[in-house]
Order: structure tokens, then C-alpha cells, then sequence
């Protein structure tokens, strides 16, 4: 958050953002739309919107200022930071948006119906999500996980069609 600045202030500042940053994933989501969640989708994306490459280095920079004005990762738990930026709908062709800051952790096991897209933004030069490095990864319908970091902090946005996800029970 801003110092100085008032609740209302920060309300629109946080509307703004959250739409710069909504506009900004639509390119990504444009490209996907109604394509299958499966290996050639996350080689083409790692192809044509590589970690270092423009989009995604816009992408990395709007999270770190967004959960530093403090309007994206705005919940914790077990130290994990999260939240979901946009919800599914037109804007986003479908896809709902969450972004989370992990530190070396695993999170919690989930399934995703649909499948899910991950872009991994390593925080810390070591940072892995799930053993991969910063770019995307895609998993397909039906596949489950205990999403884990290792090596340091990394963000990871995820794109959720429909925005289904299933947390399964704590064992």
C-alpha cells in the first residue's frame, strides 16, 4: 500500500490495476482459448511467449508491484500467498487468474477439472514450481498435484478454465 494515500484512493488505484493487469493476461488467454491443455500447448507457449520475452517480463513486473501495493496476494496461509485476480469470464476468454508467492513449500493437493496453465516466475535465481524452471507449464484435465516450490520464492500466476479447481482433503 501507498503510504499517504485514502481508502477510496487505494480502491481505485486497486481497480486499475487489477484492470491494466486483466488486459495484459487477455493477450495470453486470446492465443489459448479452446485449445487442448496438454505438451504442445505448453511448447508453444514457452516458444512464442518465453520467460524473457516482453509479455511475460510485463506480466512478472505488474504481480511484484501489485503484491507490493498490496491488492494481489492479499491472503496467506501456511505461507503461502494467494489470490484469485480475476474471475472467469469474457475478459479473460474463460480463464479465471490466481496468482500465488510461495516460498520452498509444498501446497495444498488439488485436482483441476479442466486442466490448468502455469507461468512460473522464479523470485530467487534457484526457484523450481513442480522441478520447472520460469516459463509455462501445462496440465491437462483431470490432473492433480500438490503444487511445491524448491530453491527459493517464486510467483506463479495459473489459468483456470471455467475457473475450476478441486482441493482435495488434508490426508
Amino acid at each position: 500500500m501507498v503510504e499517504g494515500q485514502s481508502n477510496a484512493e487505494r480502491s481505485a488505484a486497486a481497480t486499475a490495476g487489477v484492470d491494466a493487469f486483466t488486459s495484459l493476461v487477455a493477450g495470453v488467454t486470446s492465443r489459448i482459448v479452446n485449445r487442448a491443455l496438454d505438451a504442445d500447448l505448453a511448447r508453444e507457449l514457452n516458444a512464442t511467449l518465453p520467460a524473457s520475452g516482453p509479455e511475460v517480463t510485463a506480466i512478472a513486473q505488474m504481480c511484484r508491484d501489485a503484491i507490493r501495493d498490496g491488492w494481489m496476494c492479499s491472503r496467506e496461509a501456511d505461507g503461502i500467498r494467494y489470490g484469485r485476480v480475476v474471475k472467469a469470464g469474457a475478459a479473460t476468454h474463460g480463464f479465471s487468474v490466481d496468482v500465488v508467492d510461495m516460498p520452498t513449500i509444498a501446497g495444498p493437493h488439488h485436482r483441476h477439472p479442466n486442466g490448468e496453465i502455469d507461468l512460473v516466475m522464479p523470485q530467487d535465481a534457484g526457484a523450481r514450481f513442480d522441478g520447472h524452471g520460469a516459463g509455462w507449464v501445462v496440465y491437462g484435465p483431470g490432473s492433480a498435484h500438490r503444487p511445491t516450490v524448491t530453491g527459493g520464492r517464486a510467483l506463479v500466476l495459473y489459468l483456470l478454465p471455467g475457473g475450476a479447481i478441486e482441493f482435495t482433503p488434508r490426508a
